[in-house]
């Protein structure tokens, strides 16, 4: 059984960072075959990718509009996905998932992940 496991999420005052871990558990080929991808959503919007870190390559993929402020990196010996976020604002407070893709490189619609962790809650005091 696959399992997705976030951690890392809390409450952080604007401007703090944060970094969130996303362990992997029960899948069917070795971790550094799946893209890994993190999304996040916000109470009463659509999940919104954030970023993807690529199979075998460990090509890095964002959002335009985060970029510089997240960073994606993996621990493939480790089956963990990470995501440091830095210089958080108000409207980073979401609900954070990671994803893994068996097949795709750094897919940015959430329909193409095959696995999703339950999500890690991001609160941003302003």
């Amino acid at each position: 059984q696959v399992q997705l496991v976030e951690s890392g999420g809390g409450l952080v005052q604007a401007g703090g960072s944060l970094r969130l871990s996303c362990a992997a558990t029960g899948l069917s080929f070795p971790f550094s075959t799946y893209t890994m991808g993190w999304f996040r959503q916000a109470p009463g919007k659509e999940r919104e990718f954030v970023a993807a870190i690529s199979r075998n390559t460990g090509l890095k993929f964002y959002a335009e509009s985060l970029k510089g402020r997240f960073t994606i990196s993996r621990v493939n010996a480790e089956n963990t996905v990470y995501l440091q976020m830095i210089s958080l604002q108000h409207e980073d407070t979401a609900v954070y998932y990671c994803a893994a893709d068996r097949f795709g490189t750094g897919n940015r619609s959430p329909g193409v992940y095959d696995y999703w962790g339950q999500g890690t809650q991001v609160t941003v005091s302003s």
